[in-house]
């Protein structure tokens, strides 16, 4: 008897321990395809930039973009993932906690017990690398390819992530100290990009032909409405997958947040898929205009991202029509101050972002945050200003040290002929096909009379 209960013990805890494994696998399997979709949002990022370019830059959006995502990966393995895990408590590194994220360390390659690291650094390069995309719309057709790439891996590589330490780390002190709740980062990563791009903007300027001289402003059509607006849809796609990799699985079926709080696919699937829907609803009746339904589509995002997790469904609709809403009204908003956001990347990402953090705040006050003090709007409204001013600081103080090397802004010679004239070594459309008018807007080539 007593070697039949010792039998029936070694195969109780084999299999808890193959079902430990299981759910190991299953965690690294899931966060490699939310890691393939997130490639997605940036095939729409493109899409959606060189669509927004006039037909002379459209080739050198198109390089911007993709030079950033290739920057970001090798600087946020060097140095990116450590900031991350080295500065939860502020602005002083804790050297022990980021010894795991140094370049040479045993986790940072093909450490055969280790299932968790690399996947969890895909992702996490994946936000960072949409920080750069997002504030690459903002500021197309001016700035230099050398100025763009350098602030790009400040913000996504060092910026962002240092705001992910405070906000996102398990022991973050906005979490921690305060309570902060921002489920699908609309701080952390779309409130510290867009005012980082805002910072850029100020000291870059607007586009030639923009502003008036009495300061009203100029339409500046894009050369492909439809291209640019199915990349946005495309980049939509994406955030399935950004929104999968803001949710842990850890087993018994059982889903929590990085706040500790439980949760369920079914409730980011519900509430996504409702701010979607208001946001463009919210678009629609501002705008009519289709770009800004898809704009506003992501800004319906991002005004109910903080509580994506938990929100009933109506309410997340709620939220994101409102985002459909604020979007076009606050790039008007800022166009009256002279800036030239491009393609109304502080005002979707940003003002959208700001509203939804706050909104959790006054509509979710009290709910349990795992093992953290409960969420509460003071919580809330810190950790807004935090991530405000941690993009708007760092973008303005490094575009002006570029403005004043002369690393920031293309001659004026270049911004009237176009970048791709000017760069790039071949044609955007076959000869014949377009015509730019003397704006740089594209127009169909006159037919010749037979």
């Amino acid at each position: 008897m007593e070697q039949e209960i010792a039998d029936l013990a070694a195969k109780v805890a084999a299999l808890e321990e193959g079902a430990g494994w299981t759910t190991t696998v299953n965690l690294e399997v899931f966060y490699w395809w939310c890691t393939a979709l997130m490639f997605i949002i940036h095939a729409g990022f493109l899409g959606y930039e060189m669509g927004a370019s006039r037909k002379k830059n459209v080739l050198a959006s198109g390089i911007k973009n993709i030079l950033a995502f290739a920057f970001m990966i090798p600087t946020f393995f060097f140095f990116g993932w450590w900031i991350y895990l080295a500065f939860p408590n502020g602005l002083i590194p804790d050297l022990e906690a980021g010894a795991g994220g140094i370049p040479w360390s045993d986790a940072m390659g093909p450490n055969l017990s280790d299932n968790a690291t690399g996947i969890f650094w895909a992702a996490f390069t994946l936000f960072a690398a949409t920080t750069a995309s997002i504030f690459s719309g903002a500021v197309i057709e001016r700035i230099k390819l050398s100025g763009f790439i350098i602030l790009a891996i400040l913000l996504g590589s060092v910026v962002w992530i240092l705001g992910a330490s405070w906000a996102w780390h398990g022991d973050g002190w906005l979490l921690t100290q305060f309570g902060w709740h921002d489920f699908g980062a609309a701080g952390c990563v779309h409130m510290v990009a867009a005012f980082f791009a805002l910072g850029v903007l100020i000291n870059l300027g607007p586009r030639i032909g923009k502003f008036n001289p009495d300061g009203s402003a100029n339409a500046i059509v894009p050369h492909n409405v439809p291209m640019a607006t199915f990349g946005l849809m495309v980049l939509i796609v994406g955030f399935f997958g950004f929104l999968g990799g803001c949710i842990i699985y850890i087993g018994n079926d059982q889903w929590v947040t990085i706040f500790g709080n439980p949760t369920t696919l079914s409730a980011v699937a519900f509430n996504t898929l409702m701010c979607f829907a208001g946001g463009i609803i919210g678009g629609w009746i501002m705008t009519n205009d289709p770009f800004w339904m898809m704009s506003g589509a992501l800004a319906g995002i991002f005004a109910a991202a903080s509580g994506l997790d938990v929100y009933w469904p109506p309410l997340a609709f709620l939220l994101g029509f409102c985002g459909g809403v604020i979007a076009p009204i606050g790039a008007k908003w800022l166009e009256k101050f002279g800036i030239d956001d491009a393609v109304g990347a502080v005002s979707v990402h940003g003002f959208a972002g700001l509203f939804g953090v706050l909104a959790f705040g006054i509509v979710a006050s009290g709910y349990p945050n795992g093992d953290y003090p409960d969420t509460n709007f003071m919580g809330q409204l810190i950790g807004a200003v935090s991530m405000l001013l941690l993009g708007l600081i760092p973008g303005y103080v490094a575009s002006l040290i570029l403005k004043q090397a002369g690393l920031l802004r293309i001659p004026e010679s270049v911004e009237i002929l176009g970048m791709d004239a000017a760069k790039v070594p071949i044609l955007a459309y076959p000869e014949g096909m377009h015509s730019p008018d003397p704006n740089g807007s594209s127009v169909p080539a006159a037919t010749p009379a037979e």
